[in-house]
C-alpha cells in the first residue's frame, strides 16, 4: 500500500506525517469513518493485516474490535468513545485474525471535530508492528514525539512498577535533576528541594498505599541549579483481576503547557472513577440510570453495579459508562491529592 492510496481515501491531507516511511508497504493499512452517514472505508492493506476478505465483511469498526485481543480493548477504544466522545487514543495492540495469528498493531489517526466541537469523521492507518525492526521504528518516533515535547514544554508521561526494588526513573526526570538511576533508585524524593522530602515521601506513599488516583505538586531541583515547580499525576494501571500492574504518571511544569491524559495514564484515572462519581455526574444531567444505560448503550443491570461499585475496577465497562457522561458534558477532574471534582462544562 502507497502513501497515495492513503491519500485517494481522504483520510487526511497530511495522512504522510502519519506514516513512516520505514513501515509503509504491505506492513500498513488506513481507514476512515464519516460519522454522519455512517461510510466506512478501508483499504486493502488493512483487510490484509486483519486476514479479512475484502469480498466477504463490510467494514465496521465494531468488527476490528471484535479481533482485538480481549486485554487490550479498554487500550483500543470502543465505538462511545470514538463516536460519541471525538477521542481516538493512540495504541499498539495485539489483534487475533480469523485463522488465529496474532499480530501487534500501531494504531495512529485522528478525529475531525466541527466549530461547536461535535465529532464529524475519524481516520488513519494501522501498522503491523509484530516484526521487531518496525517495533522498534515505532519506538523510534515515539522517543523522538517524547524528547520535543520534554525539551519545548518540560512534559513527559512514564509508567514503572512503585515498589522500591522495581522502581524507575523516566529519563526525562533523571536529565532535569541529573540524578542517576541507582540514586533515584536508591530515594525518589532526592529530585525535591531539600527541605520538602520528608514531607513529600510520606505524602507519596500515603497515596500510593491508597491505590487511587492522586495529583501532587514537587518543587525539584534542577540539574542547571535553582528549582522548578511541577503537577504530577499518578494512577494506578489494574489488570482484569484488580491487582495494579505499573503507575502510570504525567509530568508538567505549573504553568506551562499540559497535555491532556492519554494512554494508560487515561486507563487508569478512568479505573479510579468510583460509583458515587459516575452518581454524581446522572445528577448534574438529570439523568435517570435508564437514561447512563441507553446512551451508553450498556445493561441498567451494568449500570447499577458501576454505582454500587460491583464491578472491578478493570471493567471496560466503566469506560463506556464515562464516555457517554463525558459526551453529555461532564469532567472529571483529580484535584491536588486523590479527591476526584465531578464539573459540568
Amino acid at each position: 500500500m502507497s502513501a497515495n492510496t492513503i491519500r485517494d481515501l481522504s483520510v487526511d491531507p497530511d495522512a504522510d506525517a502519519l506514516l513512516w516511511s520505514s513501515t509503509v508497504g504491505h506492513l500498513a493499512g488506513a481507514w476512515r469513518w464519516i460519522f454522519a452517514t455512517g461510510e466506512q472505508v478501508w483499504s486493502p492493506g488493512l483487510f490484509g493485516l486483519l486476514g479479512l476478505d475484502p469480498g466477504s465483511v463490510r467494514p465496521d469498526y465494531r468488527l476490528f474490535l471484535a479481533l482485538v485481543h480481549p486485554n487490550d480493548r479498554v487500550l483500543a477504544g470502543s465505538t462511545l468513545l470514538l463516536f460519541r466522545d471525538g477521542v481516538l487514543p493512540e495504541a499498539t495492540i495485539r489483534v487475533v485474525r480469523p485463522d488465529g495469528a496474532v499480530r501487534v498493531l500501531a494504531r495512529r489517526g485522528r478525529v475531525v471535530h466541527s466549530p461547536d466541537g461535535r465529532p464529524l469523521s475519524a481516520a488513519g492507518v494501522m501498522l503491523d508492528v509484530t516484526d521487531a525492526e518496525a517495533l522498534a521504528g515505532l519506538r523510534h518516533e515515539e522517543q523522538r514525539r517524547r524528547r520535543a515535547l520534554f525539551e519545548q514544554a518540560q512534559t513527559w508521561t512514564h509508567a514503572t512498577a512503585y515498589g522500591a526494588a522495581a522502581r524507575r526513573g523516566s529519563q526525562e526526570i533523571l536529565r532535569l535533576t541529573g540524578l542517576s538511576q541507582e540514586a533515584f533508585q536508591h530515594d525518589c524524593t532526592l529530585v525535591s528541594v531539600p527541605d520538602r522530602r520528608e514531607r513529600m515521601r510520606a505524602q507519596v506513599r500515603r497515596m500510593l498505599d491508597a491505590g487511587r488516583p492522586f495529583a501532587v505538586e514537587k518543587r525539584l531541583v534542577l540539574a542547571g541549579g535553582g528549582h522548578g515547580d511541577f503537577r504530577f499525576v499518578f494512577a494506578p494501571v489494574r489488570d482484569e483481576r484488580g491487582a495494579i500492574e505499573v503507575w502510570a504518571s504525567q509530568a508538567a511544569r505549573i504553568g506551562g503547557l499540559r497535555e491532556a491524559p492519554a494512554g494508560r495514564l487515561r486507563q487508569g484515572l478512568e479505573q479510579g472513577i468510583e460509583g458515587r462519581h459516575l452518581r454524581a455526574a446522572r445528577g448534574l444531567l438529570d439523568w435517570s440510570r435508564d437514561d447512563l444505560a441507553r446512551v451508553s448503550g450498556l445493561s441498567l443491570s451494568t449500570i447499577r453495579r458501576l454505582e454500587q461499585d460491583g464491578e472491578g475496577a478493570a471493567a471496560r465497562s466503566r469506560h463506556a459508562a464515562v464516555a457517554a457522561l463525558r459526551q453529555a458534558g461532564i469532567g472529571f477532574l483529580l484535584v491536588d491529592g486523590n479527591a476526584v471534582a465531578v464539573v459540568k462544562q
